[in-house]
């Protein structure tokens, strides 16, 4: 089965075709030179942290991602389109097993994030929106940022109540914190690697050392490089998957779960992990002490200091720590739709006297007429085969228009992937609209790991 929208958005960018150097960025700085914090707010979808960033004036939403070391642009409409200084053509490649795709890389931008700015910025324009990530997360998304708005301060991620806070780090002073865990890293590429350890029922009970990417910008918990070291193998019971897209093709690889991970002294029981083939992964191998990632399914569950200029992570547990870790377990990869048109009924309620509703058993409502407003709309994009909801007769390109009874448009996309990991058994009603007839459909979470 497929775990719905839980999509590794790394790129292990690199140039293919191109013979120029680019000089070292300076990177993002206070505005004001006496200003020593900045706190912005973010939205949380799918695990994914979403900012808001002015471009050469132009207000856009990116992923904020610690699993990139360029700032990508990778889906502009007309309506946002922005004007880029100094472009000129490229190649790029990155995760899945396609050819390299074209692009423009454009330099000395302006960036501005509250009082937050960076002057001579470079981005990637990805030419062609191969993600289709907007659909995926339910909202637009313009782009992925990452070690050039992280490398000049330290970053306190607070997930409970989304918020990030930039300090100086001349001037910021930790304070002592018992029931916080000092993670250092070490840079690849400019990205942030940690040492951690695993257990796999595949060697018992024997934790195994593995070093990890830390990547805001993957929703799963825990990827990991089948074959990376001897004892990294997919556990005995699995499923295998599609797990995402890369910017060079589909990504694929193994769903599971493995007995325990270990970060510092915190220990997390029986977390989803995705084993990914080295086809998929044959470029992000370069590093060749990497073993996997660790994602937004994890880093959730903390409160997290990224101090790139000292080369540290700090980590203190939040209330999510105990958590569960599911998956989808219908089979369904559900994606926007954008709205369409619906009719409502507006029913008048009548008062008494004394402005009182009557709304008692012997009243009797009105439907006086009807609104027509736009609406959300999800269809299905994927349904993986011999899964619950492809037994139950689900197809590809189904428009959603119930589940459970709820009418589609009253769900966010991440209200319906919370759906389909809700529990084992639990029973699933949909109706859908299939080149324009209703048709209804019935089945169960079906848990395989």
């Amino acid at each position: 089965m497929k775990i719905n929208l839980k999509y590794k958005i790394i790129f292990i960018v690199y140039f293919v075709c191109c013979c120029f150097s680019i000089s070292a960025q300076k990177g993002f700085r206070f505005n004001d030179v006496n200003k020593k914090d900045q706190q912005i707010s973010f939205k949380l979808i799918n695990n994914l942290i979403v900012i808001p960033i002015e471009i050469n004036g132009k207000k856009l939403s990116f992923i904020l991602d610690t699993g990139v070391n360029k700032t990508i642009l990778f889906n502009l409409s007309k309506n946002d389109s922005i004007g880029l200084n100094n472009a000129v053509s490229i190649k790029l490649r990155g995760l899945g097993n396609g050819d390299a795709v074209d692009a423009l890389l454009s330099k000395n931008n302006t960036f501005k994030i509250k009082n937050l700015v960076s002057y001579h910025e470079t981005i990637y324009v990805i030419l062609k929106d191969y993600f289709d990530l907007s659909s995926k997360m339910g909202t637009t998304i313009h782009g992925i940022i990452g070690y050039n708005l992280l490398k000049n301060f330290v970053v306190k991620i607070n997930y409970k109540n989304k918020k990030i806070n930039f300090y100086n780090p001349k001037t910021y002073v930790y304070k002592k914190c018992r029931k916080c865990e000092v993670v250092p890293f070490k840079f690849y590429r400019k990205k942030p690697y940690i040492s951690t350890k695993v257990s796999l029922d595949t060697i018992g009970e024997k934790m195994i050392d593995v070093m990890l990417l830390v990547d805001s910008g993957g929703s799963d918990a825990i990827w990991l490089f089948e074959n990376s070291k001897e004892d990294i193998k997919t556990p005995k019971r699995y499923f295998n998957d599609i797990l995402g897209e890369g910017l060079s093709g589909p990504i694929f690889g193994n769903r599971s779960r493995i007995t325990k991970f270990k970060l510092g002294r915190f220990e997390i029981e029986n977390p989803t992990v995705s084993f990914l083939d080295s086809a998929s992964t044959h470029n992000a191998r370069h590093f060749k002490e990497r073993n996997g990632s660790v994602g937004g399914g994890i880093l959730k569950r903390f409160k997290i200091w990224i101090d790139y200029p000292n080369k540290k992570f700090t980590f203190k547990k939040n209330g999510s720590f105990t958590k569960g870790f599911n998956y989808n377990m219908s089979g369904l990869d559900v994606v926007y739709n954008g709205k369409k048109l619906v009719k409502e009924e507006v029913i008048k309620k009548f008062t008494d006297p004394y402005n009182r509703s009557i709304d008692n058993s012997n009243s009797v409502s009105f439907i006086t007429s009807f609104s027509f407003n736009f609406k959300p709309s999800f269809k299905i994009k994927n349904v993986v085969k011999n899964s619950p909801a492809y037994k139950a007769g689900l197809q590809v390109g189904d428009v959603i228009l119930r589940i459970n009874g709820k009418p589609a448009y009253e769900f966010k996309i991440g209200d319906i992937i919370r759906k389909f990991q809700e529990r084992d058994k639990k029973k699933i009603k949909m109706i859908v609209d299939r080149n324009g007839k209703k048709m209804k459909f019935e089945f169960r979470l079906n848990k395989s790991v």
